[in-house]
């Protein structure tokens, strides 16, 4: 994305490599010479030998035309360059004005570079804009899986979720069970180490991780994560959400003092990873992955089933925002709602207008096929018993991965081809 950002400008990338502050220099000079060249120095025999160094040269290349300078994983150039925050600022501070030179700084480590921004670092108050990127949704990911069917793109992005990069190592020409074999049941396989990776970059301290089992566990709810762990989790819980691998969610349309709340995990690898592929994790280092295949992929259906579910609310919300969801009124919220007994509850409610009232209440099913009209009774039920109101009064979506049977008149049915189907 960054290279399709500077197509027709005058760019350097720099990615951080752990090589050392001298390191990083000579390759950035080696950059330079090549992306930006001229100038008065010759950085083949007179590489940078400081940031300063580097960035006065950079800022004298750019006196007249721009210059884009992207320091990727900047959290690794800061490791082997702890100065080097404090170098940016006093840097756009003496030469604001006076070069055409712009800084584009990214990396993966969440938790590093919000740090960036807050009050008391180098660089706060320095950004003209800080864009956290988020993962593909569904119909973004599709796109990148145009050889397999909407089932089989819904199943990937269920085990791999949006990242663009683990996208790309499924293999389209090969079956589900072989790409699962090579990316999960080896040793040392990509999407098992990856895991494991990904949660290292940004979690600290064992309660964290703690925290992260006991919700893919099932224990959802603060007093169950409370007991869990033995501690106060609040903080930790706090900590999560912002890094957005964790979210509170409640009813929809309850307010912010509800109690009936409990948290997720919000990427769908993350949580694939946590709840469905680490019970077999050791066993699978030690070369049984080939005889836990089977029992893994019937356990995917069972994680399939929030996805789905997640996946159902985002067509909802993306027909909403196309005006072709087929209500009146203007549309303030989607989500899905229970209540205290456990008995209703209900995958999808829209809520419309000031007053935020019901206007369509949806089920998603995991299966093939599914009966509309029953779907459809049942979902009457709970708009009367639980959410009190006339069941003629709300339009009804169901949803099914291939197809379904006995669609009413008025009745919204959804299948993977709606869900992620590949539509220009």
């Amino acid at each position: 994305m960054l290279q399709h950002f500077a197509t027709g400008r005058s760019a350097v990338f720099l990615t951080g490599a752990n090589r050392g502050e001298l390191g990083e220099l000579a390759v950035l000079s080696d950059r330079v010479r090549a992306a930006v060249p001229g100038g008065l120095r010759d950085l083949t025999t007179r590489p940078y030998a400081s940031w300063d160094d580097a960035l006065e040269d950079l800022a004298a290349r750019a006196a007249h035309e721009p210059v884009l300078l992207v320091l990727d994983e900047f959290p690794e150039l800061v490791a082997s360059s702890p100065h080097l925050p404090g170098t940016l600022r006093a840097f756009l501070d003496r030469s604001a004005d006076h070069t055409k030179l712009r800084l584009l700084i990214c990396g993966s480590a969440v938790r590093h570079m919000r740090a960036l921004q807050e009050e008391r670092a180098p660089l706060y108050g320095r950004f003209d804009l800080a864009l956290q990127l988020q993962p593909f949704g569904p119909h973004e990911a599709a796109l990148m899986l145009p050889e397999l069917t909407p089932q089989d793109r819904a199943l990937v992005y269920g085990v791999v979720g949006g990242m663009p990069m683990y996208l790309s190592w499924w293999d389209q020409g090969q079956p589900v069970m072989t790409n699962l074999r090579r990316l999960v049941c080896e040793p040392g396989a990509r999407l098992l180490i990856e895991g494991d990776l990904v949660l290292r970059t940004d979690l600290e301290g064992d309660y964290a991780m703690q925290i992260l089992h006991a919700i893919a566990s099932g224990r959802t709810q603060y007093g169950e994560i409370k007991d869990y762990v033995k501690s106060e989790p609040q903080r930790v819980l706090e900590r999560l959400a912002e890094l957005q691998l964790i979210e509170r969610v409640m009813p929809v349309g309850d307010s912010e003092r509800s109690k009936r709340r409990s948290y997720r995990i919000i990427d769908p690898f993350i949580r694939f990873h946590l709840q469905t592929v680490s019970p077999f994790r050791a066993e699978i280092e030690r070369g049984l992955g080939a005889t836990i295949l089977p029992v893994l992929r019937q356990a995917l259906d069972d994680h399939m089933g929030g996805i789905w579910e997640e996946a159902f609310r985002n067509e909802i919300r993306r027909q909403a925002t196309a005006g072709t969801l087929g209500t009146e009124d203007s549309i303030v919220a989607v989500g899905a709602w229970w209540d205290n007994t456990g008995h209703n509850e209900i995958d999808a409610v829209v809520l419309a207008g000031r007053s935020a009232v019901p206007v369509l209440a949806g089920e998603a099913k995991w299966a093939r096929t599914a009966n509309a009209a029953a779907l459809v009774n049942d979902l009457r039920r709970k708009v009367e018993q639980g959410l009190k109101i006339d069941p003629d009064a709300v339009r009804y979506a169901v949803c099914a991965r291939s197809s379904l049977t006995h669609v009413g008149p008025g009745v919204l049915a959804l299948t993977a081809d709606d869900l992620f189907g590949v539509h220009q």
